[in-house]
Order: structure tokens, then sequence, then C-alpha cells
């Protein structure tokens, strides 16, 4: 079992899942979490490529963020989708991403996790807020390395 697996065991997997809609709810946005073991190269480059491969740019407003975890590596990144860079500060997601990694060093990886994607929802809804006929494009369930 790979160690991104047995650090997001059922009931992590629930609370991350839960602060995926908490977020959702304010915000027209879509978050997802990714998780692997390892990163190879450049944490973006890395999370650039997963964005890619979970279909998060085919958003109606590409709206889409990806926190991106490599837990062996120690490698974290949070990534929007065009959608949002052209609207926010090019520093936009860096507090959340601090918050998050200050969580990390003090042992509450899925407490931090779990923050920052609330944080997150908060923070898109200025730009992107929840509309009546919000459909979820993109599923709430966290992938891991070994399923993209």
């Amino acid at each position: 079992m790979s160690e991104a697996k047995k650090l997001f065991d059922t009931a992590a997997q629930h609370q991350i899942i839960q602060a995926i809609k908490q977020a959702e709810l304010k915000t027209s946005g879509e978050i997802r979490l990714h998780v692997s073991d390892h990163c190879k190269g450049k944490v973006l480059d890395a999370a650039a490529i997963t964005f890619e491969k979970l279909a998060m740019h085919k958003t109606a407003l590409r709206n889409g963020v990806l926190f991106f975890l490599s837990v062996v590596d120690h490698k974290f990144a949070i990534l929007g989708d065009v959608g949002i860079n052209q609207k926010v500060p090019k520093d936009f997601w860096e507090e959340i991403k601090n918050g998050c990694i200050a969580s990390f060093k003090k042992g509450d990886m899925i407490g931090g996790l779990s923050e920052g994607i609330i944080k997150a929802g908060e923070a898109l809804a200025s730009h992107f807020p929840y509309q009546r006929d919000d459909v979820n494009e993109l599923s709430n369930e966290i992938s891991f390395e070994d399923e993209v």
C-alpha cells in the first residue's frame, strides 16, 4: 500500500471530501485533492500534468483548483485554472498554501488540507460565486497517484 493511501484512510478521506463539499457551497469553483507518494521534478509541473489528466481544465468557467500533495517527497502546490488566474493576483494561492504548510509542520496534514480547501472556497466566492443552477462538474473524491 502506498504511503499516500496509508495517510488518507477512510476517516481522512471523509474529512477532506466534507471540506470540499463545504467549500463548493460558496463558489461555482471546483476543488480537487490529488495525493501521490513521489513527485518527479518541479511540483508545479507535476500538478499541471495531473490537472490535465483529471480533466480539470474542462469546467465551464475554467475555475478548477487542484491541491497537489506528494507525501514522501514533502512537496505541495495549489494550482488554479486559467479562468481563476485571469481574475486574481499572481500570489493568490500563497497565503492558503502557507497556512496548509504550517499545519503540516505541526503534524496535522488532514486538518491543514481541510482548512486550506475551505479557505480556497471562500477566496473563490468573490470571483466565482455559487449559482443556483451550479452543477458539480468534478468529483469530490481524492485522486491518488496509482489511479491517474
